[in-house]
């Protein structure tokens, strides 16, 4: 993997990102396939929306269809139909997220599967061959994701875990394809990017930061944040945390988030961002659009024949109405999450578009100004 900053402006970056399936143009956002699919999409859609690279979960994958099924089938490109870069989260989320249904110890993560209630031992090790073995671009290595708010001594020995578990995943032997049942099982050709961790103890970060650095990754990423605390806090640990990371690897922020969260992120130096949010809030009739978020069930839209964002230019606002939207997701038609999340995708891919644009030209704090101004937020 090969990364390149072209621009700054303002504290943001403009870069490249060059994968061994193609190159991605940041700052970006990853569109999430989580269990190989966008939900409410095909991958040919994303594409033509500016989709660059998807998100995919190690855990969910692991348990269906399993590795070992997609690495017959080629690889999770090819299985899923998309030529793209992919990106692995190894399961780390997973043990907040399912929190309930985990044990954490030295060794790894023992989970209790929620589908069928089996137990699923997930160490470093494990995490980094499965992620092999689907092939995917860039591997995350596991970590421990904690809540907010958490206790100092919690989030240090955490830390200490969460480094361990990353000097051991930098350290798992490399799994080599091979010929089965005449498919062409994935090679190793993967990256592996850190993940930063320390809770809301801003020299905690620092400190994480410094000994992924110390190990050696080919990218960074900064988690545990977007688990409940407020945004300005958020900020407060990218400062904390983004300084100590090197210059010329890419940086991502795991998770986040809301459309004025990546401006104020990118303004910190963030490339890569991923989250439900365009996809889960489109299923719940929750829209993005210039104008600020949009409660499509609302019934003041039930006779609103006007375009979904007038200022957008996505097929979704060019062909329907407000009304038309409206009455597919009331009647329950699948249409209807169709077009929902078509648009919200599409919202977020054209900001990333338009945030790398405003970098190229040396505008980024003026369109960060406006874009937060008309969206309804004070800059």
């Amino acid at each position: 993997m090969i990364f390149e900053v072209k621009k700054e402006s303002h504290g943001a970056r403009a870069g490249v990102l060059k994968t061994h399936h193609g190159k991605v143009k940041t700052p970006c956002f990853m569109t999430i396939a989580t269990a190989g699919a966008i939900k409410g999409l095909i991958p040919d859609e994303g594409k033509k929306l500016g989709a660059q690279i998807f998100l995919s979960n190690t855990y969910h994958l692991h348990l269906r269809p399993g590795e070992e099924l997609v690495a017959r089938a080629g690889g999770l490109h090819a299985f899923m139909g998309w030529q793209g870069p992919i990106l692995t989260d190894s399961g780390g989320y997973q043990v907040f997220s399912l929190s309930k249904c985990r044990k954490v110890t030295q060794e790894g993560v023992q989970f209790q599967s929620h589908i069928d209630g089996t137990k699923v031992m997930l160490t470093p090790e494990k995490s980094i061959e499965i992620q092999q073995k689907l092939g995917s671009d860039i591997m995350m290595c596991l970590d421990e994701c904690l809540p907010y708010p958490c206790d100092r001594k919690i989030a240090e020995e955490s830390l200490e875990l969460t480094t361990n578990w990353a000097r051991r995943c930098r350290a798992a032997p490399p799994w080599r394809g091979r010929r089965d049942k005449a498919c062409l099982v994935p090679t190793t050709t993967s990256s592996l990017f850190g993940i930063v961790q320390g809770g809301m103890y801003p020299d905690l970060r620092e400190r994480s930061a410094k000994e992924l650095v110390t190990i050696g990754f080919d990218g960074y990423a900064i988690g545990g944040l977007s688990v409940g605390e407020k945004a300005p806090l958020m900020y407060e640990m990218l400062e904390a945390t983004v300084p100590h990371l090197p210059k010329d690897q890419p940086r991502y922020l795991m998770g986040v988030g809301t459309p004025q969260n990546i401006l104020e992120a990118v303004e910190r130096g963030i490339d890569m961002f991923d989250c439900v949010l365009p996809t889960r809030n489109a299923r719940h009739g929750y829209l993005f659009t210039s104008q600020g978020p949009l409660r499509i069930k609302n019934e003041s839209f039930r006779e609103d024949f006007s375009p979904l964002d007038p200022k957008c230019s996505c097929p979704v606002c060019k062909k329907y109405s407000r009304a038309y939207l409206r009455h597919l997701l009331m009647s329950g038609e699948i249409l209807g999450l169709r077009l929902l999340t078509w648009h919200n995708v599409a919202f977020y891919l054209k900001l990333m578009h338009d945030i790398r644009a405003s970098i190229l030209k040396g505008r980024f704090a003026t369109f960060k100004k406006t874009f937060l101004k008309r969206y309804g937020q004070t800059p």
